[in-house]
């Protein structure tokens, strides 16, 4: 079943710089070989539920395995029978916004 998320990580009460941390989850999301697009509020993935839930339980132990607390904002949409979502979507949003 194609899902695509959007989902936001980030550790608590470890400062104000949380890029390293970032930098470590996105490597477990890269790992995966998912399609994913990091912006500056957090990342979409697609792929299968369950490879996509996997991913983001191994991402968030980047923090917790370190004792570090996890914040978690994650939006899903479930499409059976579609794929590349993650590109198509926005592609139908410009056409309109062109036309």
């Amino acid at each position: 079943m194609n899902t695509l998320i959007s989902v936001a990580i980030a550790p608590f009460g470890v400062g104000d710089e949380l890029s390293s941390y970032v930098n470590d989850i996105i490597g477990v999301i890269e790992e995966s070989g998912l399609t994913y697009k990091t912006t500056a509020m957090g990342t979409e993935i697609e792929g299968e539920w369950s490879d996509v839930m996997n991913t983001v339980q191994k991402a968030i132990q980047t923090l917790t395995d370190k004792g570090i607390r996890a914040y978690v904002s994650l939006n899903a949409d479930i499409r059976p029978g579609h794929t590349n979502t993650i590109e198509t979507k926005l592609q139908k949003l410009s056409h309109k916004l062109e036309g």
